[in-house]
């Protein structure tokens, strides 16, 4: 059984420190292969936040985790610093983070695909390009058909509210749709701040095979939505010729993450 812990949304800038020691403690406890990092790390993208976010990172693998993936969000762009914007967009991010804004895990039983779907022109909305469409098939084609596959973008591919039909990426159907044809599983996560998990079937029906949407919340910052408090997902992957995940998410209660819910996929 492999572990991958997603996080999402943490907006440092707005972390709650109390909340950041209770995902700390959780790690050190219960330990994963893999942290996945679906993008706004930032809630301004200043070089005091990502370096405030890169310590907690480093401590997080200090902690248990064993490999990490990272991707940005809209926020992790510049917003009032028109200059860095237009010339410099992924400057702090770089910095701390590296030069790879769309990183690849693989190992024995998993292929996880990252994916950048902000850009310096655009605000918030999330777009998949025709290249990037291609780029995931052809690694998806390659890959052994056992492994669980995903795909990690910060903006959702399916949306569980009309009221969020308006976040979904620009090209997500044929995307998923391509994808889907080459053996796809999941897509991560997150932008909205609403954790879910999600067939995408009914929303596109047209699917030559299931593929989950799994969402993260909220997991460090202030900035919540509705009644959903501080959260992350805790993914169990067994791979093989039947594929299964137990998806848990975990949600702050009395000052420590306690398990929220859980959802088994398979295939």
């Amino acid at each position: 059984m492999t572990s991958i812990v997603q996080i999402s949304d943490t907006h440092f800038g707005t972390e709650q420190p109390a909340v950041v020691q209770a995902l700390e403690d959780h790690v050190r406890e219960h330990r994963a292969d893999l942290l996945v990092f679906s993008g706004d790390i930032t809630q301004r993208a200043r070089r005091g936040q990502f370096a405030s976010a890169a310590a907690f990172v480093r401590r997080l693998e200090a902690d248990g985790v064993g490999d990490t993936l990272v991707i940005p969000g809209n926020h992790d762009i510049p917003l009032y610093n028109v200059f860095a914007r237009l010339f410099t967009p992924y400057g702090n991010y770089r910095q701390h983070f590296g030069d790879d804004l769309e990183p690849v895990f693989e190992n024995e039983q998993m292929l996880v695909i990252g994916l950048n779907t902000t850009h310096p022109r655009r605000h918030k909305d999330g777009v998949v390009t025709a290249r990037q469409v291609e780029r995931v098939a052809r690694r998806l084609e390659e890959s052994d058909p056992g492994k669980i596959r995903i795909v990690v973008a910060h903006q959702p591919f399916g949306a569980m509210v009309p009221s969020d039909l308006s976040n979904l990426q620009h090209g997500a159907e044929p995307a998923l749709q391509r994808w889907a044809e080459h053996g796809l599983d999941l897509v991560m996560g997150g932008h909205i701040h609403l954790p879910y998990v999600l067939p995408l079937s009914r929303q596109y029906p047209g699917l030559a095979r299931e593929i989950w949407m799994v969402q993260a919340g909220t997991t460090l910052s202030t900035r919540l939505r509705g009644t959903s408090p501080n959260s992350f997902n805790r993914l169990k992957l067994h791979p093989g010729d039947e594929k299964k995940v137990c998806v848990e998410r975990w949600d702050l209660s009395a000052g420590r993450f306690v398990l929220g819910s859980h959802f088994n996929l398979s295939w």
